[in-house]
């Protein structure tokens, strides 16, 4: 008979973490530990380097995506442990900040999933053999956004155009998209130009070019690129 896993769960929900804690003892297979903020997961891994991760992506102290930082941080220290990360809504800019730098040993799940434990158990033993694991939902929304893309005038646009655009989507002016990326203003104008006509986005008195430019990224571009 295998060891069982070791597992640290992070969750700030006391009845989310405890019931999920109770849920994974009882299948025999895994010895828990759990703990409530992104800083207490951090100190947990250092202590008892468990063989994985369970993580909501918001966490205490700031609630946004500690999960996510904390699984690349656990990841970098301890690659040989696996990070399975829960979200309570499908959304594909957690995925593509998960798996920026790889999938490698990562997971992402929705929270509904906490209650199928062969689901869960599944993951977390996948991460551990250093493989990885994404909810069919979130398949879907990265398929439909990579045909989105593809299908998008962005898509037209030069790396050097598009630095520029999402600095200008920053509502950052010439002079200073230009002190960002280290180009002189004019160079700015010209890509800003070129950024225009790529997009179809003719001078008309009723339209502002800029700020239609910006819709246009920010509906075609992933949220974890823009907000980077």
């Amino acid at each position: 008979m295998s060891s069982p896993l070791r597992v640290v769960i992070a969750e700030d929900n006391y009845l989310v973490r405890e019931g999920t804690r109770r849920l994974l003892e009882d299948s025999a297979e895994v010895d828990v530990a759990a703990v409530g903020s992104a800083d207490e997961l951090i100190d947990a891994v250092e202590r008892l380097r468990p063989d994985a991760v369970l993580t909501d992506i918001r966490m205490p102290p700031g609630h946004r995506t500690q999960g996510i930082e904390a699984a690349h941080a656990i990841r970098a220290s301890h690659p040989q442990g696996g990070v399975v990360v829960l979200s309570q809504h499908a959304d594909e800019a957690y995925a593509f900040q998960l798996f920026r730098h790889g999938t490698a040993g990562l997971a992402y799940l929705l929270k509904e999933r906490v209650g199928d434990l062969e689901e869960l158990l599944r993951a977390l033993k996948e991460v551990v053999a250093g493989r990885s694991v994404i909810d069919s939902q979130i398949v879907e929304l990265l398929v439909a956004h990579r045909a989105r893309v593809a299908d998008s005038p962005v898509s037209r646009l030069s790396p050097r155009e598009l630095e520029v655009l999402s600095e200008m989507a920053q509502g950052k002016t010439n002079g200073a998209i230009g002190a960002a990326l280290v180009l002189s203003e004019s160079a700015v104008e010209k890509h800003v130009n070129a950024i225009f006509s790529k997009l179809g986005l003719s001078e008309e008195p009723h339209v502002h070019r800029r700020v239609a430019a910006v819709l246009t990224y920010l509906r075609d571009m992933p949220r974890a690129q823009t907000s980077a």
